[in-house]
């Protein structure tokens, strides 16, 4: 059975539609006649600010809707059942012959105005909390002129009311288990506060007729088809009654063992909901129904496996059953999902207060941070995110510096930080082995207890084994002789994993060994059944993959692959919470997957290590290449040929080599650090080497204050993954990084995987 749905307010965006209009001239002339105004310009360029406005956005919406229909519907085929959440009933209605397209237009301008007009109330979505709990919280709050509006799903609500109840909801949830997130609209929709609007409207439409519908409609406000003579009054009510969208995937359910469902337009909202009901409720079967279609329901680890008379029929995968549930479990996340740290705090604390605000896991970007500033960004993130809500530290491997890891580390056990991505390690260092084993402790069945944990990100077999070994014994016996770990620690030690969880790194932004994702970890996976069984660790491990991951194929793949958790990181650096200039933001979200390259690592400059930056717009990848080319044949600053000397000065610099070895020099005493001043007294190859790395800092900071008349010398750390994510999300809502918050990248991702795996799994059993 083929189910067409439509969207309603919210799922609009500055460009919607710009495709359609010249497809349909007559059509766009039509509705710009009638509402006074070009609904094409409205809708792509909004040039007056008011594609926001209930009274603009519900006629544009209805036109684009009305649109795509005509212009998919031959591709359709047969359309057994319609619906529209909120507004979009009423291109339901047109699809299905109620009305003609302008009747239609008339009828929601006249809506959108009464709406628009409305004032005093708001709406809250709330969300990770069921309709009972729901209730029964409003009911101890005094929160009862609080109404639900939606149903959108089991656990997906909306509230509506007086907006000086909203705000005291929205405080009142602050610390709570689930999420509350305030619209943007001006009143109480879908309630009772509604009442004179809907009276108003229903007056309206007594000087309409309607035609009998050609194919069955689901109203929000019944859940039930809509009746032939009914249509004006369900409309009029529909403006002051909830919307019962799950309840209306529920009727469908019990009509038919297979519900397929298209969403017409380029944000899947309601897709995401549809599959959600799918999987995770029960059909409704009312007493006048035949007997149940469904026998059985069994949960299982692949997934929901549905049983028709006792023949399993299909699958169908949630977000939640992505991944291990284990591994949710160990960190409080509900999915398996996690947003790595950038340098510089890229990777800022908004960016990690938002992810653990939805329910997963996010480490801060502290590369690059002193120590005040990492301490004074965890104090915030603490503050923003309740005890329940996950997140995470960087810890960097700093061999040049050993004391600066401690310090790092010793300020994460002041604060109770249970947590840390470490990256860059090669070896164990005394830092991470004091962080993973003090706090071990047995529990009373006599099983070690981890209070902290480490998802160590690697991209080579060997370094693996490092962390999927216990600690090494010398680094715990320094560590006991200092008097930093007890006795019984050291014990405890021999019986852990530095790590249970690696994040395997395949190609990425940033430093990359450039390795391939479906070689890396099967590999890497198969040392670590292998390492389990040597060890008999009594903890599971979990393996994950990062790189490349910006696309629901890419996020299904790492899963087929057997990867517990995935882990973005470029797709992130081009969103609204990331700390990065809005010049860079905008240069990222154009680019396409060949527009990266690779260049030699600023802080491993003489090793040769390699980073991936954006190379489209600027000339800094060939740049640090010519350094390093230049590192690797000569000696010293003296030995460059003096033409090359002024090139590297006037165009790459724009400093002498004096002057910036003078700021060098000043840095390092500011430091403290007389190995690398004394290093380049005696060695000018090394200070060469100083001076070079300072083009590497001296570019990344440009880049972060966005630097316009620079531009061309931004070091910008990205990965061909966000070459893919832009191309996904072309035409939508996030075609715009300022749309682009990590919390919606996240669900908007493992939404779309799921559904791309459910639809494959579909496919196979056929």
């Amino acid at each position: 059975m083929k189910l067409l749905v439509f969207a309603g307010q919210g799922s609009q965006f500055r460009g919607m539609g710009k495709l359609l209009f010249s497809k349909f001239p007559k059509e766009t002339e039509k509705a710009s006649d009638i509402l006074g105004y070009s609904i094409q310009e409205l809708c792509t360029a909004d040039p007056g600010k008011q594609l926001h406005l209930t009274q603009f956005t519900q006629p544009a919406l209805y036109v684009v809707n009305a649109l795509t229909w005509m212009d998919q519907r031959g591709e359709l085929g047969r359309v057994e059942y319609l619906m529209g959440h909120s507004l979009g009933e009423y291109n339901a209605l047109h699809a299905a012959g109620a009305f003609s397209f302008e009747t239609g237009l008339r009828l929601v301008q006249e809506r959108g105005r009464l709406m628009g007009n409305a004032s005093g109330g708001g709406m809250l979505a709330v969300l990770g909390i069921t309709v009972e709990e729901l209730q029964h919280f409003l009911h101890t709050k005094n929160l009862i002129e609080l109404n639900i509006a939606n149903y959108n799903t089991a656990t997906q609500l909306v509230l509506s009311g007086p907006r000086k109840v909203i705000d005291q909801a929205i405080t009142l949830m602050e610390n709570e288990s689930f999420r509350a997130i305030p619209l943007n609209v001006s009143a109480a929709f879908h309630s009772p506060y509604m009442k004179n609007a809907a009276k108003v409207f229903g007056l309206f439409l007594q000087d309409f007729s309607f035609e009998p519908l050609s194919i069955p409609v689901i109203a929000n406000t019944t859940a039930r088809p809509y009746q032939a003579d009914q249509i004006s009054q369900t409309l009029a009510q529909q403006i002051e009654s909830p919307v019962l969208w799950n309840e209306s995937i529920r009727y469908l359910m019990a009509k038919e063992q297979t519900l397929e469902f298209r969403e017409l337009g380029n944000n899947p909202v309601l897709s995401k909901m549809i599959a959600t009901i799918q999987s995770t409720e029960d059909p409704l079967l009312l007493p006048s129904e035949q007997e149940p279609i469904l026998e059985k329901v069994e949960d299982t680890s692949e997934g929901i496996k549905v049983a028709v008379k006792g023949k399993v029929s299909e699958f169908s995968i949630t977000m939640d059953k992505l991944g291990s549930r284990s591994f949710q479990k160990r960190y409080g996340i509900k999915y398996s999902y996690l947003t790595g740290a950038m340098y510089r705090g890229i990777a800022s604390k908004e960016m990690v207060l938002s992810i653990g605000k939805a329910g997963l896991l996010g480490f801060l970007g502290t590369g690059g941070m002193d120590l005040e500033e990492i301490e004074e960004n965890l104090q915030l993130i603490q503050q923003g995110l309740s005890g329940s809500q996950a997140y995470g530290m960087n810890l960097l491997c700093n061999l040049h510096d050993p004391q600066v890891e401690m310090d790092t580390v010793e300020l994460y056990l002041k604060y109770g930080v249970t947590c840390v991505e470490a990256a860059a390690f090669m070896m164990m260092t005394p830092a991470l082995v004091y962080f993973r084993i003090k706090g071990l402790e047995r529990d009373i069945l006599g099983n070690i207890q981890c209070k902290h944990k480490i998802i160590a990100k690697i991209s080579r077999p060997e370094v693996a084994k490092i962390f999927l070994s216990p600690p090494p014994e010398r680094i715990v016996k320094k560590l006991l002789d200092e008097g930093k770990i007890s006795w019984e620690e050291s014990v405890m030690a021999k019986e852990v994993a530095m790590s249970f969880d690696l994040c395997v790194e395949a190609d990425s932004g940033g430093h990359t060994d450039q390795g391939i994702p479906t070689v890396l970890l099967p590999s890497i996976q198969s040392m670590t059944r292998e390492l389990q069984e040597k060890y008999q660790y009594s903890d599971p491990i979990h393996i994950g993959l990062a790189g490349g991951i910006g696309t629901p194929e890419a996020a299904a793949s790492a899963f087929i692959m057997g990867a517990d958790f995935i882990l973005t990181g470029s797709i992130n650096q081009c969103s609204v919470e990331a700390k990065m200039s809005a010049v860079v933001k905008t240069m990222l979200q154009d680019i396409n997957v060949q527009d990266t390259e690779y260049a030699p690592a600023g802080d491993m400059f003489e090793l040769g290590a390699k980073v991936q930056v954006l190379r489209r717009g600027v000339f800094f990848p060939a740049r640090a290449n010519k350094l390093f080319m230049l590192y690797s044949h000569y000696n010293s600053l003296d030995e460059i040929p003096e033409k090359i000397k002024t090139q590297l000065e006037e165009k790459y610099f724009k400093k002498t080599f004096q002057e910036i070895w003078e700021e060098t020099k000043g840095y390092f005493e500011k430091k403290g650090d007389q190995y690398n001043l004394k290093k380049a007294e005696k060695n000018q190859k090394h200070k060469m080497a100083l001076v070079f790395r300072w083009y590497f800092n001296h570019s990344a900071k440009l880049a972060l204050a966005g630097e316009e008349k620079n531009r061309i010398d931004f070091q910008i750390h990205t990965g061909p993954a966000l070459g893919a994510f832009n191309q996904w999300v072309k035409g939508t809502q996030l075609e715009s990084w300022e749309n682009r918050h990590v919390d919606l990248i996240a669900e908007k991702l493992m939404g779309e995987t799921a559904q791309l795996l459910t639809t494959r799994l579909k496919l196979f059993q056929q």
